[in-house]
């Protein structure tokens, strides 16, 4: 009868409509309470991991690898893999690829490490939160709300055996009812109890809440504190970049591969170099195999006044002639014609042929 009287209370009130004993105003204030913090411990668990860990496929990666290690015994699994870390990697490696020499290249790998540190801080957050956060909720969840809703199924279980045998008061013994009666107060009384406390350690529920933020916090000024340093950073390669001499582009020989391994170079020239307007003949050698197109490229060059990169080399046959190689650098003094220029090559200085030189920065107009 102990185990049937409930279930048949229970049918009697659902076919019927019959009311039971009702608790009173005060319990049920409790038992309403109770009800919302059990809601909201569990939908807190649930968004502050989905904070944490937005991406719901990495979520259940790392929670299945997480798994597998602690059957095996193994050491804890990958963490989640944070975004700015994600972004930060790929920054690095291009910026990398990239050099020390492209200030570009330069700033990308800045702005990446400092990603990878913003990542390194929410995987310093994501510890600090479930460690004070989480945990004491999922305690919480699985203890003491947990023997609460223990205590009120038990408690609704005797108040129908009390509602069944008050419905059957003159089939069962006065002892019979007074038991009932006795095992409902006294459950009635510990659910009550364990509500009230619950209910009362509101300060410990507070702190939970501060611990959060607190977290929160740090995580932010950290961030706050790599990002300044990074727009710092930013601003002087920013200004280093503005203020990097202006190259022009300028035109490259050709060189491609000819029969018998020579060289064949291929460039606008003029008809017949070694011949100016005025008549004169100059010898015009060639560079052959001893400077190949990269040992041409300078890249300290400083282009701040009229100069001309020669574009063959020239022996000179007159005196006052400047001798010079393909590809140098040649400082102009000034024009002495259409077809000649006054320049200096180091300690030396001469005439140089026009049609030899591929002006750079030109002279200024008279």
């Amino acid at each position: 009868c102990c185990v049937l009287c409930p279930l048949l209370q229970r049918l009697n009130e659902r076919l019927t409509g019959a009311e039971g004993t009702r608790m009173d105003d005060d319990f049920q204030k409790l038992q309403k309470s109770v009800s919302v913090i059990d809601a909201l411990v569990a939908e807190l668990l649930s968004r502050t991991t989905e904070l944490l860990q937005p991406n719901p496929a990495y979520r259940a990666k790392v929670g299945m690898l997480s798994t597998v290690s602690r059957i095996r015994g193994q050491a804890r699994a990958t963490g989640y893999p944070q975004t700015e870390r994600i972004l930060g990697n790929c920054m690095v490696s291009y910026g990398q690829q990239l050099g020390a020499a492209s200030e570009f290249g330069g700033a990308l790998t800045d702005v990446g490490g400092a990603l990878q540190q913003i990542g390194q801080a929410r995987d310093a957050l994501n510890i600090t939160v479930k460690q004070t956060f989480i945990d004491p909720l999922q305690k919480l969840h699985h203890s003491e709300l947990k023997q609460i809703k223990f205590q009120l199924k038990k408690l609704n279980s005797q108040r129908l055996d009390l509602d069944y045998k008050k419905r059957q008061q003159g089939k069962v013994a006065a002892g019979e009812l007074q038991r009932a009666w006795d095992k409902f107060s006294w459950s009635t009384e510990m659910a009550e109890r364990s509500m009230f406390v619950l209910l009362q350690n509101e300060a410990d529920l507070v702190s939970l809440l501060a611990a959060l933020i607190s977290g929160l916090l740090d995580f932010h000024r950290n961030t706050q504190h790599i990002l300044l340093g990074l727009h710092g950073n930013l601003q002087a390669r920013l200004t280093a970049a503005s203020n990097k001499p202006e190259r022009r582009f300028r035109s490259r020989k050709v060189q491609v591969q000819g029969d018998h391994n020579s060289i064949i170079g291929l460039d606008h020239q003029p008809s017949d170099p070694a011949s100016t307007s005025s008549g004169e003949r100059h010898p015009v050698v060639p560079s052959g195999l001893s400077r190949p197109i990269s040992d041409i490229t300078d890249n300290n060059l400083v282009l701040d006044q009229p100069c001309c990169r020669a574009m063959y080399s020239f022996l000179p046959s007159h005196d006052g002639e400047l001798e010079f190689s393909e590809g140098d650098i040649i400082l102009l003094v000034r024009q002495v014609d259409a077809n000649w220029y006054e320049g200096s090559l180091g300690a030396r200085s001469g005439l140089l042929p026009a049609c030899y030189v591929d002006v750079l920065v030109p002279l200024p107009l008279p």
